[in-house]
């Protein structure tokens, strides 16, 4: 396992450094732009890239590359929310999005402001929907930036740390320990599980917190 693990690893860190960062950039820039960022797995490209970074300067460089990338697929976000934001919805894929993921988003912003811009970055399908439906507001883009960029700050820090210092620690372990392999696998897979578990905890309360203002508001109306 450690052989296989240190082939793919050395493999990554092949690719000039240079070329893997852009990717990553690029990757991210795809996630967070409307509906590509619903197919492509750019949080996994972060991370792989992470697990290449030799010294803080290298983490830096990536960091600010990959925080660029997905304030510019969010401004394309943004940008086309505000001039074919309504065209975009009644398009058919606007369609194939759904209605009830639309109205989410739709409501979500109202009710939220600026937070929302903040945790959609790390919410499933919003982080995409969101600066769409934002730029079909009247919410200013200068005010978006304000929330969305310390939000890709915060992402592009937690996910190029814990892929890059699992990495490190592998290849401090690994001839030292025959299982160093494992212990790297389960630290991976045990941050996507707490992203997973929080990504789903904020959704649930996220969704609670709108359904209870919907049935405040009718009761208000009745």
């Amino acid at each position: 396992m450690n052989d296989l693990l240190s082939t793919l690893l050395d493999a990554v860190q092949g690719v000039d450094p240079v070329v893997r960062t852009l990717i990553a950039g690029l990757a991210i820039m795809l996630e967070t732009s409307v509906l590509i960022g619903l197919i492509v797995p750019g949080d996994t490209v972060v991370i792989v890239a992470g697990t290449a970074v030799g010294s803080v300067w290298e983490g830096v460089v990536l960091g600010i590359v990959v925080v660029v990338g997905a304030l510019a697929g969010e401004s394309i976000g943004f940008w086309l929310g505000r001039l074919l934001g309504p065209r975009i919805r009644a398009s058919r894929i606007g369609g194939w999005i759904g209605r009830d993921n639309w109205d989410r988003s739709e409501r979500y912003v109202q009710r939220r402001g600026g937070p929302a811009i903040f945790l959609s970055r790390f919410l499933p399908v919003l982080h995409s929907l969101v600066p769409l439906t934002v730029g079909m507001s009247e919410y200013s883009y200068r005010r978006f930036l304000a929330w969305t960029t310390p939000a890709c700050v915060l992402w592009a820090g937690l996910y190029i740390s814990v892929s890059s210092l699992a990495a490190g620690t592998y290849r401090e372990l690994a001839d030292q320990l025959h299982y160093a392999a494992y212990i790297f696998v389960a630290v991976i897979v045990v941050f996507l599980i707490v992203v997973l578990v929080g990504k789903r905890i904020i959704h649930r309360l996220e969704r609670r917190h709108l359904e209870h203002a919907e049935s405040a508001h009718d009761d208000v109306e009745h």
